[in-house]
């Protein structure tokens, strides 16, 4: 011990420059034992849930329990905003540390620094601390994790990752969008709980209803009932009835209750199924013609229709009086 003082004593006025590399060294160990610390909790917590769902990748967890999702979700979540908390307060402290390193005398000014650091916080810096806060918030109270698909208004997408001030979005064109937490005032996420898949067929106006609904309700409980589906449909469909009615065409609206990441898949599904059934049965979706008119000016027929000619109107004039004789 003594060998070590009696050598730092020996560097003389290159202490301080020894000094700031030293703590620029413990900064970055620090950093990475605590980053180290961090990923080994969440592969542990990720690892521990695919033992116990019994899969061995996260697309196979997906057909999981949604519970098991929601962990490893909020898990990776959790893991993104800590490493980002914790490269922060590291490189505050060790910047702290070297000021003072290189100024001693600066100590006695830090009540001037945190004063302009206040002043800065409550004018400049406003909207920093709201998307720390707000993305703080935002996770804690698992609105969204890596991995949902969310819409937060400027953005629709797969999130991939979540920041103490910035949620990364991708959307479907494959764009990654930075959101700045304290933007997001409304967050829609279509990955937690379940999802409803939507299907309105439309049919022609003189169709038997109640064998058309037979039909189409037979032909989604049978692909409820399939081995490949049945993990992904979560309760039997449901056959709302007519949702609207017109002198073409009438529509009837079947529903389907999924897991949030299948509803995509199961409807497209659905809609091939639907159309093979139709054509089976000889029924043909209706040809919806639309008649639009743009003017009497140059108009032409469209799809049969024909608008009414028009001709120049005659101008007429009035004709002049002769005024009477008085007499």
């Amino acid at each position: 011990m003594d060998a070590i003082v009696a050598w730092w004593e020996s560097l003389g006025p290159w202490q301080a420059p020894a000094r700031v590399v030293l703590i620029v060294v413990l900064a970055v160990l620090i950093r990475l034992a605590l980053q180290f610390a961090i990923n080994r909790t969440v592969r542990s917590i990720v690892s521990g849930v695919k033992r116990k769902q019994g899969v061995t990748d996260t697309q196979a967890l997906m057909a999981t329990p949604l519970a098991a999702v929601r962990v490893v979700q909020r898990t990776r979540t959790l893991g993104g905003v800590l490493s980002s908390v914790v490269t922060t307060v590291v490189v505050i402290v060790a910047a702290l540390l070297i000021i003072t390193t290189i100024a001693p005398d600066a100590a006695g000014a830090f009540s001037l620094i945190t004063a302009a650091i206040g002043a800065g916080l409550g004018f400049g810096a406003q909207n920093i601390v709201k998307d720390v806060l707000n993305g703080l918030f935002m996770v804690i109270e698992d609105q969204l994790g890596v991995g949902d698909v969310v819409d937060l208004g400027p953005a629709t997408g797969v999130v991939e990752a979540v920041g103490i001030r910035i949620t990364d979005i991708r959307d479907v064109n494959g764009t990654l969008w930075h959101v700045r937490n304290g933007e997001i005032v409304r967050v829609g996420n279509l990955s937690q709980g379940w999802a409803r898949a939507i299907i309105d067929l439309a049919v022609p106006y003189d169709t038997d209803i109640d064998a058309v609904e037979a039909l189409i309700l037979q032909t989604a409980v049978s692909m409820s009932q399939e081995s490949k589906w049945k993990r992904l449909i979560m309760e039997r469909p449901e056959v709302w009835g007519i949702e609207s009615i017109s002198a073409e065409a009438i529509v009837v609206r079947l529903v389907v209750k999924t897991r949030t990441s299948a509803k995509d898949d199961v409807a497209r599904e659905l809609r091939l199924r639907l159309k093979r059934a139709l054509d089976e049965e000889g029924i043909r979706l209706p040809a919806l013609n639309s008649i639009v008119l743009s003017g009497f000016e140059g108009a032409g027929s469209i799809r049969g229709a024909r608008p009414p000619r028009t001709g120049q109107l005659p101008v007429t004039r009035p004709k002049p009086q002769t005024p009477k004789d008085p007499s």
